[in-house]
C-alpha cells in the first residue's frame, strides 16, 4: 500500500536536486519547502548557475522538475515495499541515508535523475511546455518497426509522423538541474559517484524508447504505416533500476582522483547504465540514526515468501506475530443508469505478519 507524501517529505527528497551549499540551510532551519517552482526559485541567489537560469526564465519547466522528484520518489517507495529499508522519506533517518555513498543512495539517485527527465519529456509531448513539443524526426532515418499481422512487410510504406516523446528536450533538463554544483574533474569520490548514477537514471528513459505505429489504408489495410518514439512507462524505468541496484558495483577513487575502479578481481568496469556505490550498505535491522535505518519492528511480512518480503529476512530473523485486522471496503458495486455507481460496505477481516 502506497503512502500518501507530504509536502515535506517530498521536499525532503528534493534536496537531492539542489547544491550542496544550499541543502546545508533547508536542513538546518528545518521549514519544509513546498514542491512548486516559486518555493524553490525564492532560494535563487544560493542556487547553482544553470538551476539559477531555469528559474528565473523558465519556471515552468521548474514545476515539472517537481512533478519528477514526486515520480522519483512513488516509484522508490514501490520497488523498495518489501525490503528492510523501504524509501522511507522521514525527515532526520532519510538525510543519513542521502549523506553516505551506499546502493540505495544510488538508486535513490537514479531515479530521481530519470524522474525528471520522464515528466519533462511528456509535458513536452502534451504541449503543457512552450519550449519544446513532439520530436522533430525530419533527419531521422525511416523507421524498422514490428512487422504488421501476417507477419509480412512486403509493399508497405514506412513513415514518421504522430507525436513522438522528444526524449532529448527531458534529457538535457535534467542533466542541467541534477549535475548542477557537480562538475566533472573534481577530486572527489562523492561527486563521481553521483554523477555517474544520475546518468544511470536518465539513461534508463533514453535508451529504451520504443516504437509505435498506426496502419493507414482501405478496409484496414496496412498500405503506410505512421510510426513515432515513446518513452517507456515509468515503471519499466523503476523495475529496470531495480536489477541496477540488484547488481551494483562497488568502486574506489583512483590515483588521479578524476576515475573510479571496480573494488574486487577480475571485476569488468561498470558501464554508464550500472549504479555504482563505495561504501556497504548497514542490515537495517534495528534503528540507528547516523545510518538512517528505521529498523523493522512493526513492519508487515509475507509468512510464506522465501525472497526478501519473507519474515525470515524482513524481520532480521526476530520472529514475526500474527494479527487480525477488521476494516470496511466497497462491495457489491452496481452501476445505475446514468452515471452512478453504488455500493455497500462490507467488513474484511485479514490476518497480518508482523515483525517482532
Amino acid at each position: 500500500m502506497m503512502i500518501p507524501l507530504s509536502r515535506t517529505q517530498l521536499a525532503l527528497f528534493f534536496i537531492l536536486l539542489c547544491p550542496v551549499n544550499i541543502i546545508g540551510l533547508w536542513w538546518a532551519v528545518g521549514s519544509p519547502l513546498v514542491m512548486d517552482p516559486n518555493s524553490i526559485c525564492r532560494k535563487t541567489k544560493r542556487l547553482a548557475g544553470k538551476q539559477a537560469e531555469l528559474c528565473q526564465t523558465q519556471p515552468e519547466i521548474v514545476n515539472e522538475v517537481a512533478k519528477g522528484a514526486k515520480l522519483g520518489v512513488r516509484e522508490c517507495q514501490y520497488q523498495f515495499r518489501f525490503r528492510r529499508w523501504n524509501c522511507t522519506s522521514q525527515n532526520k533517518y532519510f538525510g543519513k541515508i542521502l549523506q553516505q555513498d551506499i546502493r540505495e543512495t544510488a538508486f535513490v539517485y537514479a531515479i530521481t535523475a530519470a524522474g525528471v527527465t520522464h515528466t519533462v519529456t511528456q509535458a513536452c509531448s502534451m504541449g503543457d511546455l512552450l519550449q519544446c513539443g513532439c520530436e522533430a524526426t525530419r533527419s531521422r532515418a525511416p523507421p524498422r518497426p514490428p512487422a504488421v499481422p501476417g507477419g509480412t512487410t512486403e509493399g508497405v510504406k514506412w513513415e514518421w509522423g504522430g507525436c513522438g516523446d522528444d526524449v532529448e528536450f527531458g534529457y538535457e533538463k535534467s542533466k542541467q538541474f541534477m549535475d548542477a554544483k557537480r562538475k566533472k574533474g573534481k577530486s572527489d569520490i562523492r561527486t563521481l559517484i553521483d554523477l555517474h548514477n544520475n546518468e544511470a537514471g536518465r539513461l534508463a528513459v533514453r535508451n529504451y524508447m520504443r516504437t509505435e505505429c498506426k496502419c493507414h489504408g482501405l478496409s484496414g489495410s496496412c498500405t503506410l504505416r505512421t510510426c513515432w518514439k515513446k518513452m517507456p512507462h515509468f515503471r519499466e524505468v523503476g523495475d529496470r533500476l531495480l536489477e541496477r541496484f540488484n547488481g551494483a558495483s562497488k568502486v574506489m577513487g583512483g590515483n588521479d582522483g578524476k576515475t573510479l575502479i571496480p573494488v574486487g578481481q577480475n571485476i569488468k568496469p561498470p558501464d554508464k547504465q550500472d549504479l555504482i556505490y563505495s561504501a556497504e550498505s548497514p542490515d537495517f535491522c534495528l534503528p540507528n540514526r547516523k545510518t538512517g535505518s528505521l529498523g523493522t519492528r512493526g513492519r508487515m511480512c509475507n509468512s510464506t515468501a522465501m525472497d526478501m518480503s519473507g519474515c525470515d529476512l524482513l524481520c532480521c530473523e526476530r520472529g514475526y506475530r500474527e494479527e487480525t485486522v477488521v476494516f470496511e471496503e466497497n462491495c457489491l458495486c452496481r452501476f445505475h443508469w446514468c452515471c452512478v455507481v453504488q455500493c455497500k460496505k462490507c467488513l474484511v477481516r485479514k490476518e497480518l505478519s508482523l515483525c517482532h
